[in-house]
């Protein structure tokens, strides 16, 4: 089966309580062992390493590199990450996602992604305490720690999961435009933060990877199988294969 085009090679509908069952060994279980490894590097940065010092010097000279007059545009994109933007953004996607598709499985995908990146985030930024760069911050401080970065994370968290439900647009120009937008706008986030002085460059580096993760983790929280038909079709476009009483579909399924 197909990573990407999962929830179309297999359309059946879980019951609530196997899909519950599914999210905590699929999703939730992976992201304790993600929490687990940011903590911990987390330490090592705080410990042997020194909390690297030399780091700061990193924000300056990005910043240095193109001038004051990039201050505006990285605040708006700095802006995207916000947590009401990205919680708005997302409630919205969700509405639109099981309006179309009526299909609260795969309308679940964003929420849990950022739901998951979220507690990973505010969780070890707690723990490890790191404090923000000692540069000039152009942002108001939030309550949270500097590692790993919240707003990346969260950025690449939802925007990665709308690249990957964008491949279900047929249309193909339009779908690879969306998908470069999506992918594009968690790395514009990722340079606001470290240009604004908000975070050191490791942590945004570790909110890309731990909102990369839960993207992935979020969009494979659900058992799929393909049929043979599907399998042998590429699985993209196929019909939606009759579902039998017992929730199982009347072909021999293929794991994937």
């Amino acid at each position: 089966m197909s990573f990407v085009h999962r929830y179309t090679e297999d359309q059946s509908r879980p019951t609530v309580g196997a899909a519950l069952r599914d999210m905590a060994i699929r999703a939730i279980a992976p992201a304790v062992v993600l929490w687990a490894a940011i903590v911990a590097g987390g330490f090592v940065v705080k410990g042997p390493l020194g909390d690297l010092p030399g780091e700061d010097q990193i924000n300056r000279d990005v910043r240095a590199a193109v001038g004051a007059q990039w201050d505006g545009l990285t605040h708006w994109w700095s802006t995207i990450g916000n947590t009401e933007i990205i919680i708005g953004t997302c409630v919205i996607a969700v509405a639109i996602l099981f309006f179309r598709t009526r299909q609260w499985w795969l309308a679940l995908v964003p929420a849990l992604a950022i739901s998951l990146q979220a507690t990973v985030f505010v969780i070890a930024a707690n723990l490890v305490n790191r404090a923000r760069p000692d540069v000039e911050r152009l942002d108001p401080a939030p309550p949270t720690s500097s590692y790993p970065s919240g707003h990346t994370g969260a950025s690449f968290a939802l925007y990665l999961t709308f690249a990957l439900l964008a491949q279900r647009i047929v249309t193909k120009p339009l779908r690879w435009i969306i998908t470069a937008v999506c992918v594009v706008i968690p790395f514009l986030v990722a340079y606001a933060r470290v240009y604004r002085g908000m975070h050191h460059l490791l942590d945004v580096v570790v909110g890309m990877i731990n909102g990369t993760l839960c993207a992935l983790l979020a969009w494979h929280y659900l058992r799929r199988t393909a049929t043979r038909s599907s399998r042998l079709s590429g699985g993209r476009g196929a019909p939606h294969t009759p579902v039998g009483p017992m929730g199982v579909s009347p072909e021999r399924p293929i794991s994937g």
